[in-house]
């Protein structure tokens, strides 16, 4: 299906109350035998997958909402949206479900399309099921808006939340008289009067507003001249012994910064009313667990859709975005402008996460031929810990979504350095290694990178990028590793060469670095068989990091021994015949010795290893008889066995002996060890 009018992606509400990006393609509605009724029907653009199937219900509440958007619940709290890429594509799946949702016995001739929702029957039980249906039930009529009918109005907007029938009726009422800028008049008074009795009321009569869930009365609470006195309404909680202050906060406190400066005032108005709703939604009301499941849900999706609108009309400013990756990377920026210029980038991608699949391709790729990549070459090497962290995310979003660009943007480069003048080494190296230097720095200002958390987050993207799953073409693959290996890998493992080279660690955060590095290597260990085989072979790796067996930190040393385990468990005879040929068990022997029977995490892992190795010595006697030998010359016979730990773990230390002392080569090892058990 080509026509653009029934265009639309599909969103579901998940447990967060975000809205959660369910795929693209084209909506019809018809007749499904399967469900027996008429029927909403999505299908992937893609594929032709059906990303939906939903029966119009009569007792559903649709909401048409900013013309391109259809909003339902099914069921008890799952909650889905169309968004349409033409209003006509709405208008006119509109016009079906209002033909459908209000067929019943009470009316046979459908909604009228014009009015802006749907209306469920169904009520608290079924005596009640067929006497409040929307277009029967009564209109309300509202109070005197009065401060001497505050009362009566809180009690009528309270006694409607039940039904959803007398929500409906009451949203209608409350628009069509202009009735919130009335209570607004009324909270101008009581401020002015400092009637604290009336303000405590109108919080609750507009926190009951908000349960409303109704969009057309947000369109009215949000406008530029009402916001604030929303706000306002809502410091006056009569749970607080004092007023809140958040009109000062947002009027005072935060202040928004145009780091370029932005000429469509439509943008400007959306991005103030964006923050301010978000405002309200997380500060000026108590946690969602306080209210029923679906209350707010439209509140949720109103901030959402504005966010979606805000990145797509930056998008669309071509001059306005040329001008930030222009800033971005002129070297004569100062630091305290690339700061504000890159927590921008940081929040505009964040914001993009609003976007379906097919929009924030393009939006990465818009960012990508602007030069996002080479602006964070420049932020990621700034001492600024800040301005690092917001450049680490901003590569997350980039990577998580498509790996591939930022692959093929080093390589890219790689290509291009190899045409620089052989003279210019230095320059080569420096440029090459920028993208991949975060933890070499990291090890050199621990402190800093570890309390932001970088280190792990760098860990995480570092895994997807060298991740062969996500690397579609073999060629791509096989250019990308052998780059990383030539030109990267040493990089990362600096500190830990500097560390086992010095013999000291300064302190438990450069450990954790440490351990973060070697659980990437054991990564590579595990996905790249050759390249990185290749490289701790003849780099001599593992000797380096059994160095660190001898860590005070165990956590440290368990790392160090989960890389040997990942490389015994490869089963790899090249391998074996280097562990066993450098005598590479001997370290973790020492460990087992010098741990001195404790029961703990490395004791249990070093038996685990024993274990291991003793059920691959079929095929593998070398290793077995050389981790013999080397028990036998460290004495290990002479480690303590604690008879009660024994049973309480399964008699672990017996199952060592029974490892590493059987055969009749062994027996007097076995005739001490059993002396020691006495």
């Amino acid at each position: 299906m080509s026509d653009t009018r029934r265009r639309v992606k599909l969103y579901a509400l998940n447990a967060d109350r975000q809205w959660d990006d369910r795929g693209t393609g084209h909506v019809s509605s018809s007749y499904i035998d399967r469900l027996k009724g008429m029927s909403l029907l999505v299908r992937a653009e893609s594929d032709g997958s059906v990303l939906l199937e939903s029966k119009i219900l009569p007792d559903t509440a649709y909401q048409k909402q900013q013309e391109t958007l259809i909003v339902w619940s099914e069921g008890d709290n799952f909650d889905l949206a169309l968004s349409f890429q033409e209003k006509a594509g709405c208008d006119e799946i509109w016009e079906k479900i209002c033909q459908v949702s209000s067929r019943s016995i009470l009316n046979v001739q459908g909604k009228d399309p014009s009015v802006d929702i749907t209306q469920e029957l169904v009520e608290e039980s079924e005596d009640e099921r067929f006497e409040d249906p929307v277009d029967s039930a009564p209109a309300i009529t509202l109070p005197d808006c009065e401060l001497a009918k505050l009362d009566e109005v809180a009690e009528l907007i309270n006694s409607a939340l039940p039904s959803p029938a007398r929500r409906e009726k009451l949203a209608i009422a409350l628009e069509s008289e202009n009735y919130i800028k009335k209570l607004l008049k009324l909270f101008h008074i009581c401020e002015d009067l400092e009637n604290i009795e009336g303000l405590h009321q109108l919080y609750e009569i507009f926190r009951n507003i908000f349960m409303l869930n109704k969009n057309a009365l947000f369109e009215v609470m949000f406008a530029e001249d009402t916001i604030f006195d929303i706000v306002g309404t809502l410091e006056y909680d009569p749970s607080s012994p004092s007023p809140k202050k958040h009109r000062d906060f947002l009027r005072n406190v935060s202040h928004f910064k145009e780091v370029i400066p932005i000429s469509n005032q439509e943008l400007i108005a959306k991005i103030h009313q964006t923050y301010r709703v978000q405002y309200i939604q997380d500060v000026c009301f108590p946690t969602p667990s306080v209210f029923e499941e679906n209350m707010l849900s439209t509140l949720s999706s109103f901030i959402f859709f504005n966010k979606v609108e805000i990145v797509s009309m930056i998008q669309e400013d071509s001059k306005f975005l040329s001008e930030l990756f222009a800033q971005l990377t002129d070297k004569s920026t100062s630091d305290q402008k690339r700061k504000e210029l890159i927590m921008f980038l940081k929040e505009y991608c964040m914001f993009s996460q609003t976007l379906q699949p097919q929009s924030r391709e393009s939006f990465f790729k818009t960012l990508s031929s602007l030069g996002v990549l080479q602006a964070l070459e420049i932020t990621l090497s700034m001492n600024d810990p800040s301005i690092k962290s917001a450049s680490t995310d901003i590569l997350s979003y980039i990577v998580d979504f498509n790996p591939s660009m930022v692959r093929e943007y080093a390589l890219q480069q790689s290509i291009k350095l190899e045409k620089l003048d052989e003279s210019s080494p230095s320059k080569k190296a420096n440029t090459r290694q920028v993208t991949w230097q975060q933890p070499t720095q990291s090890a050199k200002d621990s402190d800093h990178f570890l309390k932001w958390g970088g280190a792990v987050q760098l860990c995480g993207i570092l895994k997807i990028l060298l991740d062969p799953e996500n690397m579609l073409a073999t060629v791509n693959k096989s250019d990308f590793l052998s780059y990383f290996y030539n030109y990267c890998i040493h990089i990362l493992l600096a500190p830990v060469i500097a560390i086992t080279t010095e013999g000291k660690l300064k302190d438990n955060q450069t450990a954790q670095l440490m351990g973060l590095i070697l659980e990437l290597l054991s990564f590579c260990v595990e996905h790249h068989t050759f390249h990185s085989k290749n490289y701790i072979i003849n780099k001599d790796i593992v000797d380096r990091v059994l160095v660190l067996m001898k860590s005070k930190h165990t956590f440290l040393a368990l790392c160090a021994l989960r890389f040997f385990r990942k490389i015994i468990g490869m089963k790899d005879e090249y391998y074996n015949r280097y562990l066993t040929g450098r005598n590479h068990f001997q370290p973790i022997v020492d460990a087992f010795k010098r741990n001195n029977g404790r029961y703990n995490l490395l004791d249990s892992a070093i038996i685990e290893l024993f274990e291991f190795i003793k059920g691959s010595g079929k095929k593998d006697r070398s290793s077995v008889d050389n981790v013999s030998l080397i028990m036998r010359n460290s004495r290990c016979r002479q480690i303590p066995v604690n008879l009660t730990r024994m049973k309480k773990c399964g008699l672990m230390k017996m199952r060592l002996k029974m490892t590493i002392f059987s055969g009749p080569k062994h027996k007097d090892l076995d005739d001490e060890f059993d002396q020691n058990r006495t």
